[in-house]
């Protein structure tokens, strides 16, 4: 790791410092934030002592993130435009860096501070979403250009629909244990419990539930939470020490050989494409000169053409940093350009997947991350979960509804949570721990009667609210002073 600092002047080196320390300080936040919700049902019920359910939270998070891919760490880096992802070794790049995790940080502080249990997630898309939009702003060029809609619009729906779906599966869930386990005492509150059997902690088969249920939230929070933390330190490796990060240097000649392979074949694709494709681009926006690079698709072939040249070779190390990011730009282009032809009216399922896989081969080599970047992510998440608890632990077991939750209710929402945040951690979408078990416990209190406490609600309803605009604002306003102090 002490590689990252050879060859850099005083200046960058305090730069990589400030900027590393502020992505493990979003994570670091994140867990404490974030993670109280894992705990807070288990916590809750009495079946852990707080001490030993962050402690063991803290763990399944930092074992989640190890083993969460990297799908939906790219799919936050790709909201942003493919314009703005090859120029992040510039001041600007750095800007944007700085001004977005700032944003995410004050936010998230301020919500915990309040006890609300507002996303993290949410929180970080707003600040990526503002930066975007300034970036397009400070070009003029249109507001439109600024962010990738069409990932934007795929992590919108997955953030508006994983929590309504958390509701309706918790409550069915719930309504089931009702059914056909009407009479068990897993129906009872931690207070029943005391009261009428004398009894601290949950049954043994409710504490066995609630503990699993509460140990694969946190996993899948890490798998799901951890990834964004990697994919922000890519970003400040690749803008910082770009000779050293823009491409996977470890990369097998057999990948190399099919990134290429890849290239030429979109190429041909073109080619035979041209007149229908040549009328497709000529329908969309057009990009504005802002004197910086810009990606063109109608130069796809060529495009193609010089990196099949530039990866002639069976090692990255062989080329020089020029080279280096020569490549990430063109394969960046190039996958830009594989999306554009996917929107072709009348495509083959078989093109289709054509185009698909060629996507895959092409990001192959650029769409990764050093295992020490993922341990420090872990680390930095996991020890997080295990402070700052207590605020939104209190919010989520009796805030939410009118009466105490009982047991079957902390076992529907946590086995809801657990399921769905890891379901999209597989697929690629970012979703919000916050929202998914929060709403599945207000999904819980009314399928049980037992009614919401609608100040509650309509305070984690604002913070959702306005978690969005607040976040893009402050990101906004931050890059933009940014871009214009460093130039």
């Amino acid at each position: 790791m002490l590689e990252l600092f050879s060859d850099l002047s005083p200046a960058l080196a305090i730069t990589l410092v400030l900027s590393l320390g502020l992505v493990l300080a979003f994570e670091f936040i994140n867990g404490f934030h974030d993670t109280a919700n894992a705990v807070a049902t288990v916590i809750y019920t009495q079946s852990m002592k707080p001490q030993l359910a962050v402690v063991a939270s803290g763990i399944f998070n930092f074992l989640g993130v190890m083993a969460g891919g990297l799908a939906v760490a790219y799919a936050i880096v790709h909201l942003l435009p493919v314009d703005l992802l090859v120029s992040i070794n510039s001041a600007r790049g750095m800007a944007m860096v700085f001004a977005l995790l700032t944003a995410a940080i004050v936010w998230n502080l301020g919500t915990w501070y309040f006890g609300l249990p507002a996303s993290s997630s949410h929180t970080l898309i707003g600040a990526l979403l503002g930066v975007g939009v300034a970036n397009a702003w400070l070009n003029n060029a249109p507001l439109t250009q600024g962010i990738n809609w069409g990932k934007a619009l795929d992590v919108g729906t997955s953030l508006l629909l994983s929590p309504l779906l958390g509701g309706v599966v918790a409550a069915l869930i719930l309504l089931a244990l009702l059914r056909f386990r009407a009479h068990s005492n897993i129906h009872r509150t931690p207070f029943q419990r005391q009261q009428i059997e004398g009894r601290k902690h949950p049954p043994f088969w409710s504490r066995f539930m609630l503990i699993v249920s509460a140990m694969g939230v946190s996993f899948a929070h890490g798998s799901n939470d951890g990834q964004k933390g990697v994919g922000l330190i890519m970003l400040v490796l690749i803008g910082i020490v770009p000779a050293k990060f823009v491409l996977n240097l470890d990369s097998t000649p057999y990948q190399i050989e099919r990134t290429r392979d890849a290239a030429v074949h979109l190429q041909q694709f073109y080619e035979r494409k041209a007149p229908e494709l040549s009328a497709l681009i000529a329908k969309m926006p057009p990009k504005k000169d802002t004197g910086r690079f810009q990606c063109h698709p109608l130069a796809t072939a060529e495009t193609a053409n010089v990196l099949a040249g530039l990866l002639d070779t069976t090692d990255y190390h062989k080329l020089d940093k020029q080279q280096r990011w020569d490549v990430r730009t063109d394969l960046l282009c190039l996958d830009d350009a594989a999306k554009i032809a996917l929107k072709l009216p009348g495509l083959t399922a078989a093109e289709k997947a054509h185009l698909t896989g060629l996507r895959k081969d092409l990001t192959a080599t650029t769409e990764y991350a050093p295992t020490w970047v993922i341990v420090a992510v872990a680390l930095a998440l996991g020890i997080g979960t295990m402070v700052g608890w207590k605020r939104v632990v209190r919010t989520v077991g009796e805030g939410i509804g009118k009466k105490d939750m009982t047991y079957a209710q902390g076992v529907s929402a946590q086995l809801t949570a657990a399921t769905a945040i890891g379901a999209a951690s597989v697929f690629g979408f970012p979703v919000s721990t916050t929202q998914v078990l929060s709403s599945a416990v207000a999904g819980t209190m009314l399928a049980n009667r037992s009614g919401l406490q609608m100040s509650t609600i309509r305070n984690i309803l604002l913070a959702w609210l306005f978690t969005l605009p607040v976040a893009m604002g402050l990101a906004a306003g931050l890059y933009i002073a940014g871009a214009r102090f460093f130039g």
